[in-house]
This record gives structure tokens, C-alpha cells and sequence, in this order.
């Protein structure tokens, strides 16, 4: 359900695309938003990236489906913080740490080969890295 308008920032406009571009970059956007609600249940799968990268295709494919992502109540901060100055919230940051540790801790429980422990923890520091270096939004 919509929030009021004074408090939701209206939904940019994109130039529209080629009718094939558009069709696969709905199929990027579903998938990604897809990923990106598996990542809420699923410990190591970053939600908050995924769900940018739908946003990102769905304003250039849908703009039914962005609109609809963009008063979101889950989502829509998410895009909306990013669409003010690349912001993610602290509460996403902790999100995402809290279950990438606990997904590394099960890489390095369970039985695999150490360089694929040491490649999967390594790739989430990585991300980890860059999500605690963008700004928190401004409330």
C-alpha cells in the first residue's frame, strides 16, 4: 500500500528503452528481486544488493514494478536511500554482517575444501567492505 506522497520522495522518470532491452532487463530485475527475498531467509545472500540491482532494471524496464518496489515498505528505503546519495541504513549494514558471519562460520564447520572457505569468506569481506563505506542516510 502507497505511502502518503509528503512522505515518499515521487518515483524518478528513466528514458525508456528498445522493447528488447526492456524484456531482459525485466528479466534481470526479477530475478534479482527474486535472490534478494531468498537473501532475507537465506544466510550469505546479500538482500540489500540485489534488491538495488532490481530497482536499477526495473526503472529502466518497468515502471510498474519500480513504482511498486519504490513504496515498498521492505524495499523502498532501500532505493530510496540509495537514490539520495548511495546511502545504506546501519540496519542493512548489521543485516548483512551478522549473516554473512554466520554464513562463513558454516563455510569453515563444514566440509570443503579450505580455498573454497577461504575464497567465500574472503568475497564477503570484500562486499562487507564496501557496504560499511557507503554514508548512512540523514533522517
Amino acid at each position: 500500500m502507497p505511502q502518503p506522497a509528503e512522505s515518499v520522495p515521487p518515483v524518478p522518470e528513466q528514458v525508456p528503452l528498445p522493447a528488447v532491452a526492456r524484456w531482459l532487463l525485466l528479466l534481470f530485475a526479477g530475478l534479482c528481486l527474486a535472490l534478494g527475498v531468498i537473501g532475507i531467509f537465506l544466510p550469505g545472500l546479500p538482500t540489500t544488493v540485489f534488491i538495488l540491482m532490481a530497482g536499477w532494471a526495473a526503472a529502466r524496464s518497468s515502471p510498474r514494478l519500480y513504482r511498486w518496489l519504490w513504496h515498498h515498505p521492505l524495499f523502498g528505503s532501500m532505493l530510496r536511500n540509495w537514490h539520495n546519495g548511495h546511502c545504506v541504513s546501519r540496519h542493512a549494514k548489521w543485516s548483512a554482517t551478522l549473516m554473512m558471519g554466520l554464513c562463513a562460520l558454516i563455510l569453515l564447520l563444514i566440509s570443503i575444501p579450505r580455498w573454497a572457505a577461504i575464497s567465500g569468506c574472503a568475497s564477503m569481506a570484500c562486499v562487507l567492505t564496501w557496504l560499511w563505506l557507503r554514508p548512512e542516510p540523514q533522517h
